[in-house]
């Protein structure tokens, strides 16, 4: 018995399938700029004078007319926290593939990025709530606001879920060579930064090297070549 293939339809099929199999490092990509340049952008909606901060009526007041940059921050959080989620699944499929059965290795580097995930939609809700007191700036609590503001500028930027991550694939990487030398040196750096970032109090300045690492390890995942299946 012959089964007749048609061969003309092999390299299409081949090109989809790996298409399909990176689209979840891509995210990973898409995440980490959303977090270092839609955050970066968008935390315009709070700048002010640090002079108002001694007064909350005049600080919030400074911000009226700005709440379209709370919204377009909703929604980098959103975006950010989606395509992260979206990753940590990839990324754990992908280190399971090599490292042995009931290695903690691939749950820990998802989780990591889900926890990222987390404090992105947390800021998220406060942007939403932040977003309707500055459309009614004259009808709400100056110190409430000022209060969300805190929050705004702090929850989705605290990314130390990554460290976890990162320390993860450097792990799987000088163990196992689950990943190349270079990235797994380059994760072992990023989780080193992010976690001296939690020592001193200012942890939201983990967002840098945590949406790096993102970045870089959504082009990795992405442009490697090895077999499909990754």
């Amino acid at each position: 018995m012959s089964v007749s293939v048609d061969a003309s339809s092999v390299p299409t099929a081949h090109a989809a399938d790996v298409s399909r199999r990176r689209a979840w490092a891509l995210a990973g990509t898409v995440g980490g700029l959303g977090g270092l340049v839609g955050l970066f952008v968008t935390v315009a909606a709070t700048e002010a004078d640090r002079a108002l901060f001694v007064d909350n009526a005049r600080y919030i007041a400074s911000l009226d007319g700005n709440e379209g940059w709370v919204w377009a921050y909703q929604i980098v959080t959103s975006l950010a926290a989606g395509c992260l989620a979206v990753f940590a699944a990839g990324l754990r499929r992908r280190l399971a593939g090599r490292e042995p059965v009931g290695s903690l290795v691939p749950d820990l580097a998802a989780v990591g990025l889900l926890l990222t995930a987390a404090l992105l939609l947390v800021g998220g809700g406060v942007a939403t709530e932040l977003y309707f007191s500055l459309l009614h700036v004259d009808e709400t609590d100056p110190d409430t606001v000022a209060g969300l503001a805190a929050g705004y500028n702090t929850f989705p930027w605290v990314w130390a879920g990554i460290g976890l991550t990162a320390a993860a694939v450097a792990a799987a990487g000088l163990r196992r060579r689950a990943v190349s030398r270079w990235f797994a040196v380059f994760s072992l750096l990023m989780a080193l930064l992010v976690a001296a970032t939690q020592l001193v109090p200012l942890q939201y300045l983990a967002l840098v090297p945590g949406g790096l690492w993102a970045t870089v390890a959504g082009l990795t995942f992405a442009l490697e070549r090895r077999r499909i299946g990754n």
